[in-house]
C-alpha cells in the first residue's frame, strides 16, 4: 500500500515567518510558537498525509545544549509528539505519528558525526515512544556508524522503525560520508527496518537513488526530496523551488519506480503534499 508522508517542518516555519535561527532551528517554534507547529501538522493532515512526523529534528540534548536548554530536552520532545497527535486526532482516517530521530550533529556534515552514540539515541527514542509515536523514523542519516547506533536504540525498545539516508547530490548512490546507499540498505534490512527511504536531496537525486534501491529492496521503500536550496544566510531559498504540480509529477515517477513511501523534505509545503495526494490518488487512503 502506498503511504503518503508529510512535508517539511523547519522550512515551512520559515516560509510562514516563524523564527528558525540556529542552533535551535525548528525546535525554536516549540518554545515560542507551538501553535504554528500544530497548524502545520493540521495542514499536512488535511492535505492528505497519512504520516505526520514530529518536530524533533533538533530536540536532541546536544542540540538544545548549544542554546543552554539541555534540561528542557524531554519536555520539548514530548511537546512535539503531543502537537502531532493533536492534529492526527482530527483526521477522519488513520494517521500515524513518526518520531523523527535525526543525526546528532549537522546532517550535512558527516565529519562531525559522533558515530556510536547509543545512549543518546536511546534517550530521545524512549521519549518519543513514551509520548505516543507509532514508530521511529531514523532520518537523514549521513553515515552508517551513526545509523547503526540509532537502529540499536530502536531495537532495544522493541519499536517499529523506518530508516532514511541522505544521498549526495553529487552521487545518488553514495551517502554524504562516501559510503554506499545500497550498503546502508543491506544494513537496515538486516537489522529489521520496516521501511527504507532516501531523503534530503534534490528530486533527480532521490529518483535515481529510489530506482536503484528498488532493484534490491526486500522491504517497502521510497523517498522524500528537497524543493529549493539551503542557504547559509537565509536558511532556505524558495525562489528556485518547483511548483506543487511539478512536485506531484516527481512523486508519480517515484511510485512508477515501485516506491510506496513518498513525501517531501526541505522546502515542500502542504500545497505540494496535496498535489501529490491528488496525483497518487491516496488522499482518502
Amino acid at each position: 500500500m502506498l503511504i503518503l508522508l508529510d512535508g517539511a517542518m523547519g522550512t515551512e516555519l520559515q516560509r510562514r515567518g516563524v523564527p528558525t535561527g540556529l542552533p535551535l532551528w525548528s525546535a525554536r517554534a516549540l518554545i515560542e510558537n507551538p501553535d504554528a507547529v500544530r497548524r502545520i501538522h493540521l495542514d499536512y493532515m488535511n492535505a492528505g498525509a497519512g504520516v505526520l512526523t514530529t518536530n524533533t529534528f533538533r530536540t536532541h540534548r546536544r542540540s538544545l545544549a548549544k542554546a543552554g536548554l539541555a534540561d528542557r530536552t524531554p519536555e520539548l520532545t514530548r511537546l512535539a509528539v503531543y502537537l502531532a497527535k493533536e492534529a492526527a486526532a482530527q483526521a477522519d482516517r488513520p494517521v500515524r505519528i513518526a518520531g523523527s530521530v535525526s543525526p546528532l550533529e549537522d546532517c550535512y556534515r558527516p565529519d562531525l558525526s559522533p558515530g556510536k552514540a547509543d545512549d543518546e539515541f536511546l534517550e530521545i527514542s524512549e521519549w518519543l515512544m513514551e509520548g505516543g509515536c507509532d514508530f521511529l523514523l531514523i532520518e537523514t542519516m549521513n553515515n552508517i556508524a551513526e545509523l547503526r547506533s540509532a537502529v540499536r536504540a530502536a531495537q532495544k525498545l522493541g519499536a517499529e522503525f523506518w530508516t532514511s539516508v541522505n544521498p549526495s547530490n553529487d552521487d545518488p548512490l553514495s551517502l554524504l560520508s562516501g559510503e554506499s546507499v545500497l550498503e546502508a540498505l543491506r544494513v537496515c534490512e538486516g537489522e529489521g527496518a520496516a521501511s527504507f527511504l532516501v531523503n534530503c536531496a534534490g528530486m533527480p537525486v532521490i529518483e535515481r537513488a529510489v530506482s536503484e534501491v528498488g532493484k534490491r529492496a526486500k522491504v517497502p521503500f521510497g523517498g522524500y526530496a528537497n524543493n529549493g536550496e539551503a542557504d547559509e544566510t537565509v536558511g532556505w531559498r524558495f525562489d528556485c523551488e518547483l511548483s506543487p504540480n511539478e512536485f506531484a509529477e516527481h512523486c508519480v515517477r517515484l511510485a512508477d519506480a515501485g516506491a510506496t513511501r513518498i513525501g517531501g523534505c526541505c522546502g515542500t509545503s502542504p500545497e505540494h503534499i496535496y498535489a501529490a495526494a491528488e496525483a497518487l490518488d491516496v488522499k482518502s487512503a
